[in-house]
């Protein structure tokens, strides 16, 4: 019998996939059997020896049993515990029932066989969830609107042929017979429709969110400042408005957001390099085994590899803009015009100044002025998620870079930094109503240049969303949809401005992705993804209120970072 043991774990792999199957063919053999009639013989004998009370409810209770087991062969399938629990509960309970009904001694081994089968493989599901967190995606409720209409019109077709006008009784049986199918069937409709309402309505449990106050925040900083592997935006973990998934060492996290059903991991996970793709693993089987979408938004080319092995489907959303800060200079007739703003700006009076984390507390009256001022000419006000916001603690975090006009503070921008000095980028970047007309141009070119004085190999410019996606007959659609967007969509947004602007500084454009397990959850994700950066339906409702622009000023990837998400 050794090699019975032997098998025991190939089998224990494949038996949750197979017991769906045959969970799922039960249950729309009791749908079937509920909606088409009885043998009369057996229905006779029966309503002889048992209450016919008994006999309706078992038919109404077998048919709505035979749905609740199509919608557990989904939980079997995902290997949750709760699901094992239930199908084991409810086979019995409806094999007896199929014996009450109309003495279905076929249908009550069947469901026992199935009992029997189910029983040795506990340890086949392993996820731990309750039954009111799984979540039961659109096409496995198809299959169960299928299955309910396929039983109804099977019962229509027999009730429409059965041959009974030669005998009263078998007439008088098959009426009865119709009107517990119908019955039955409109029960399982309606607790199908039911389920289907609360499924959109309900959403997963939420692990909890690390701020400033949290026990865990120190560890965040800890591997934020000896991250191995980390872009600029992994600071936005210090936002204090996401979720952690530590590895078991301590010296990695992934980081997410939560919005609906919706888990939306921002970016690779963050710290050693080697942690990568056990952290991306314990993230999907986190947020299945709590009936979660799990999404992971803004990901670059060197992490396709791992999202290919969590075999998750993969959409292209824009191109990133990353400056080689080695090569970079004013020279020559492309930088022309950016040469030219630069220096008028500084024959303004404007000049720069690189104030360390920790060292603006003296300005905060002075950037708090900036910054009211840049919100009140911007829809939305301040953002989150994906993006961050001028509010203490969090700016206090970070360098700012400053541009005065003799004393005054006419413009700011708070910088990303990471550990390896690998890059660098801007958070917040804001200005005065007053300040020269061209100074976030005076901005850049002098952040590019402090850059490289202190050893950064780039600056990331932020996201060009929509950029880069092809508009073929055999692409995408949702790459062909986003082609037209970036290029007649100016109305809602400046995508080609935005690109404009960044291209100017001679950039290496990467594309970014967002993936997730299933090709149809992408839209749902992108627009969870919107709405968690613009702070919900509200925020969105501000952002369509458009102010006045007291003075045009050119696109400028401040701006376009605070709207990248959006």
């Amino acid at each position: 019998m050794g090699w019975l043991r032997d098998l025991r774990p190939a089998m224990l792999a494949g038996a949750p996939s197979l017991l769906a199957i045959l969970t799922a063919a039960a249950g729309v053999m009791l749908l079937t059997s509920g909606a088409t009639p009885s043998d009369p013989g057996r229905f006779m004998w029966l309503a002889e020896h048992a209450p016919i009370l008994l006999i309706e409810i078992s038919h109404f209770l077998s048919s709505i049993l035979g749905l609740v087991l199509i919608l557990l062969a989904f939980g079997l399938s995902r290997r949750l515990d709760g699901a094992w629990w239930a199908a084991v509960l409810i086979l019995p309970v409806a094999a007896i029932l199929a014996l009450c009904k109309g003495f279905n001694w076929e249908e009550a081994a069947a469901l026992m066989v199935l009992l029997l089968m189910l029983a040795p493989c506990k340890t086949a599901f392993h996820r731990r969830a309750r039954l009111s967190r799984m979540e039961i995606t659109p096409g496995w409720l198809l299959s169960a609107v299928a299955a309910v209409g396929g039983a109804g019109l099977a019962g229509w077709w027999s009730f429409q042929h059965l041959d009974a006008a030669n005998a009263s009784v078998l007439k008088i049986v098959a009426d009865q017979d119709a009107e517990r199918a119908l019955r039955s069937s409109a029960g399982a409709a309606a607790l199908l429709l039911a389920i289907g309402v609360w499924r959109l309505l309900v959403t997963p449990a939420k692990p909890p969110i690390i701020g400033e106050t949290d026990p865990e925040f120190p560890r965040v900083l800890a591997i934020l400042a000896n991250a191995e592997c980390a872009e600029p935006w992994a600071n936005l973990a210090l936002r204090g408005d996401k979720r952690f998934l530590f590895s078991p060492s301590g010296e990695s996290f992934l980081m997410f957001g939560v919005r609906g059903r919706s888990w939306i991991a921002l970016g690779a996970p963050v710290g050693r390099r080697d942690e990568k793709l056990d952290l991306l693993w314990r993230f999907r089987e986190l947020a299945d085994v709590n009936a979660a979408r799990p999404g992971i938004y803004g990901v670059g080319p060197e992490d396709l590899p791992d999202l290919v092995e969590l075999g998750f489907s993969i959409q292209k959303v824009g191109e990133s803009a990353a400056v080689p800060l080695d090569s970079f200079s004013l020279e020559g007739r492309r930088k022309g015009n950016l040469r030219r703003s630069w220096r008028k700006t500084g024959e303004e009076g404007a000049c720069f100044e690189l104030i360390p984390a920790g060292g603006a507390h003296c300005l905060a009256g002075e950037l708090k002025h900036v910054s009211d001022q840049w919100l009140a000419n911007h829809a939305g006000g301040e953002k989150s998620f994906s993006m961050g916001g001028f509010e203490a603690p969090y700016i206090w975090h970070f360098p700012f870079a400053v541009v005065r006009v003799g004393s005054r503070v006419l413009a700011f921008a708070t910088l990303w930094t990471t550990a390896g000095r690998t890059a660098f980028s801007i958070d917040l970047m804001r200005y005065a109503d007053d300040a020269p007309k061209d100074v976030m141009d005076f901005l850049f070119v002098e952040l590019l240049n402090w850059g490289r004085e202190e050893g950064y190999v780039a600056f990331e410019f932020g996201m060009a969303p929509l950029a880069g996606l092809e508009d073929r007959a055999l692409a995408p659609i949702m790459s062909r949809v986003g082609n037209l967007l970036f290029e007649r969509g100016e109305e809602i947004y400046n995508f080609r401005g935005v690109h404009r602007y960044k291209d100017k500084y001679d950039p290496v454009w990467q594309p970014r992705y967002i993936a997730a397990p299933n090709k149809w959850t992408i839209p749902m994700l992108l627009a969870d993804v919107g709405l968690l950066s613009s702070g919900g339906m509200a925020g969105i409702g501000l952002r369509s209120k458009k102010p006045k622009d007291k003075k045009p000023k050119e696109m400028a990837p401040g701006k376009a970072r605070e709207k990248t998400a959006a």
